[in-house]
């Protein structure tokens, strides 16, 4: 009895590392810089300046910067006559954003001529080209998607050609923490200007003395000599003096 214990504490041990390992080989454990330079990706990287993607489309014109530091352009070789067609055989639209004048989100859109159209077919494609090891899983209604170290991919159907999204998520988490930065900077704005708002000076017709939110007169004046000022200079303005009791 003791024996079959024992053997079966060795058996669970065993399924828990092999499931460990399983576990382990179905992630994506590689990071964007050590993705190949594949004739999928265009000639762009992730990380590349606006130099460098000026270097491979001397047309491309971004636009402005926002507050965030995220400029974004897109390149229609498809469209665009000045652009060399033959750099972008089978691409119809190509998107790209940039965080600090750094690419960060690269979006390839094929047409319906691309070598590959089935969703499937083009998983297998992006995965030898790029050498992707790890499980693939559903993203929205008919893409697909694999989250690695420090990048995302995205494979979907657009316009009935295939598309393909390489997505820096540690650029993704930096844009998120400055747009959480800004609105709690303007919440706290927002607070303050509120208060302001209810801070009220007051003034006494009859003495022709003016409170401020920090002092009391003696004994409370009347509504019928109460005045309100929205600052201190429109009391003075007024002919109104400040009261001894806010000196």
């Amino acid at each position: 009895m003791p024996h079959s214990a024992q053997l079966h504490r060795l058996l669970l041990l065993a399924l828990i590392v092999f499931s460990s390992a399983a576990s382990a080989q179905s992630q994506c454990t590689q990071k964007f810089s050590e993705l190949p330079a594949a004739p999928v990706l265009l000639g762009f990287h992730l990380g590349m300046t606006k130099d460098e993607v000026k270097a491979r489309v001397p047309q491309t014109v971004f636009g402005q910067t926002d507050a965030f530091g995220v400029s974004k352009t897109t390149i229609n070789p498809s469209f665009d006559p000045k652009i060399d067609q033959t750099k972008f055989e089978g691409v119809r639209s190509i998107s790209l954003d940039m965080l600090d004048d750094h690419l960060t989100s690269l979006w390839i859109g094929f047409d319906e001529t691309y070598r590959v159209q089935a969703i499937d077919d083009f998983v297998k494609l992006i995965s030898q080209a790029l050498k992707i090891r790890g499980d693939w899983s559903s993203w929205k209604s008919r893409g697909q998607q694999i989250k690695c170290t420090d990048f995302q991919l995205i494979v979907s159907t657009i316009a009935r050609g295939p598309s393909l999204r390489v997505l820096d998520t540690k650029a993704e988490e930096v844009v998120a923490a400055r747009r959480q930065a800004k609105e709690e900077q303007d919440s706290a704005a927002a607070s303050a200007m509120a208060q302001d708002s209810r801070a009220e000076i007051f003034g006494d017709k009859q003495a022709k003395v003016y409170y401020l939110t920090n002092c009391a007169p003696p004994k409370e004046v009347s509504e019928v000599n109460k005045i309100v000022f929205k600052s201190s200079e429109d009391a003075e303005k007024a002919g109104y003096k400040l009261a001894k009791s806010c000196h």
